[in-house]
Parts: C-alpha cells; sequence; structure tokens
C-alpha cells in the first residue's frame, strides 16, 4: 500500500485482519473517524475494519483539499472507490454516517457491487425544502448557515455542536464535537460546507443497489424524520430502523441501539 495514500486520506485498518467481510466506517462532515469508537469494538472480533477521514476532516491531509476538485459528492465518491480498489477490499459493508450515506450511493452507483450492503445514519440526498420535499432547509437558511460559517467560523462551531448532537444530558459529546469542527481550517470547512448544503441527489437514488438500512433517529437539526422516509421509499431493496435518540449522532449518543441494529443487519442480509 502507498504509505502517501494511506496518510493522505488518514487510512486505518483494525479488528480481525483475516476475516472474510470488511466493515468500512465512514463519518460525516466536521467529524472524523473517532466518531465510531463507540461502535467498532462489537465488530473487531469477527470482521476486518476499515477507516478513514473524509478529504479537508481529521487527520486527512489537508493540504490535498483543492475545492475546484472536491466540488460534488462525486469527487468524494471517486476516493471512496480509490481506497476500496487500493485496499482490495471485498465483501464490503459500508457504514456511513451524514454525508458519506451519499456519498456511498454515488460510489454504489459508479461501481455496482462495490458493497455487499449499506448502513446510512442520518443520510440526507438534499438538505433544501423543494415542494413537498422537506429536507428541512430553506434556500435563505442554507444562505444564511453559510454566511455564518464564513463570518465568524469559531462562534458558529461552538453553537452549532451541540444543537446538532442533541444530547444535553451528555454534553461532553457536543463538546468534543465543536472541537473536532474548530480544529478544521475555516475556508476548507465552508467549502465542504457549500457542497454539502447545496447537493441534490434525489434522482440517483432509484439506480442504487440494494440492501441498505436506514438508521434515523428524531429530532436532528440536519435531517428531518421525513428524510428518513423518503430515502426508504425511493431506494430499492432499503429499510427504515428508527433510533430511540435525538440528534444527528446517534452513533455516539446511544451507540448501543446502534450496534444491535447493525448487527441486526448483518445477521439479515
Amino acid at each position: 500500500m502507498d504509505t502517501q495514500f494511506v496518510e493522505r486520506n488518514n487510512i486505518h485498518e483494525m479488528g480481525n485482519l483475516a476475516a472474510r467481510e470488511t466493515i468500512l466506517f465512514a463519518h460525516g462532515y466536521g467529524s472524523d473517524q473517532t466518531a465510531w469508537r463507540f461502535i467498532t469494538p462489537a465488530f473487531e472480533k469477527d470482521y476486518h475494519l476499515v477507516m478513514y477521514d473524509l478529504m479537508g476532516c481529521g487527520g486527512s491531509d489537508v493540504d490535498s483539499y483543492n475545492r475546484s476538485e472536491y466540488e460534488s459528492l462525486y469527487d468524494y465518491a471517486d476516493d471512496l472507490i480509490e481506497i476500496c480498489d487500493r485496499l482490495e477490499l471485498r465483501q464490503v459493508t459500508l457504514v456511513a454516517h451524514s454525508v458519506s450515506g451519499m456519498i456511498g450511493a454515488l460510489a454504489s452507483i459508479k461501481r455496482p457491487g462495490l458493497f455487499k450492503r449499506m448502513v446510512f445514519i442520518g443520510a440526507s440526498p438534499c438538505y433544501l425544502v423543494d415542494g413537498d420535499y422537506n429536507g428541512g432547509f430553506t434556500r435563505d437558511a442554507v444562505a444564511g448557515l453559510l454566511n455564518a460559517i464564513g463570518d465568524n467560523y469559531l462562534t458558529w462551531a461552538r453553537g452549532f455542536a451541540p444543537v446538532a448532537m442533541n444530547a444535553p444530558e451528555q454534553p461532553f459529546l457536543g463538546d468534543e464535537f465543536a472541537l473536532s469542527l474548530s480544529s478544521m481550517r475555516p475556508d476548507v470547512s465552508l467549502g465542504i460546507a457549500t457542497t454539502i448544503f447545496l447537493s441534490d441527489h434525489r434522482k440517483d437514488l432509484d439506480t442504487m443497489e440494494g440492501p441498505v438500512l436506514i438508521l434515523q433517529a428524531h429530532n436532528d437539526v440536519a435531517v428531518p424524520d421525513a428524510v428518513g422516509e423518503y430515502l426508504q421509499r425511493v431506494i430499492p431493496g432499503s429499510r427504515l430502523q428508527w433510533i430511540s435518540t435525538n440528534g444527528h449522532f446517534p452513533h455516539l449518543s446511544n451507540p448501543a441501539e446502534v450496534i444491535e441494529a447493525i448487527e441486526g443487519f448483518l445477521a439479515d442480509v
């Protein structure tokens, strides 16, 4: 494996390296692979585990981020495909949070058969309100969000993090997410946020191949309940399972239930 490529994407392999099947964990915006630390121990014995950081996030090589080269989620999907190719991964289960859900969806469309199964946690194909589709944000709200990121990034990060986490009984989780966001270069964070919140991949989803497990928590500031229901309707071979917690990060605020859902899906499919 090319060391430079590994470092560029901050790739880590763990678990049972001789296992027949691989679980690849992909995090969401402003986070990094440490967000899976409560989930991975449950699968270390039986699965080869792979984690990486989205370009511009976490421990990725931020100098490799160029907004013109990452102007759409298709560019991130190409990274994901390349990681699978370089590591020669087979029988892959993708567990993807937030934007990585659509990144995984696009990768699976471009490379049919790349994933044996996929798990989406808080995923959304479009964050905008458009007619009968409620993605959660009006265009004015998205513009305001992006302006807030650009105007005073650290203030925005500290305010957004606890709202997105929505776990007041576990305030350290909001603090950790605020720290993760704050560690990003503001220009890179703004570029990634712009790509995400202005994306619309609704028309891509009916060409996906299942099976897909959609895990949806309630009171998610980024992904309303209606989006989870929409995904289940339009993705062939998908199932929707509700997580009995609030916020955008149920794998951190309620890991036991997320683990149980993933284990059940692995056993069934």
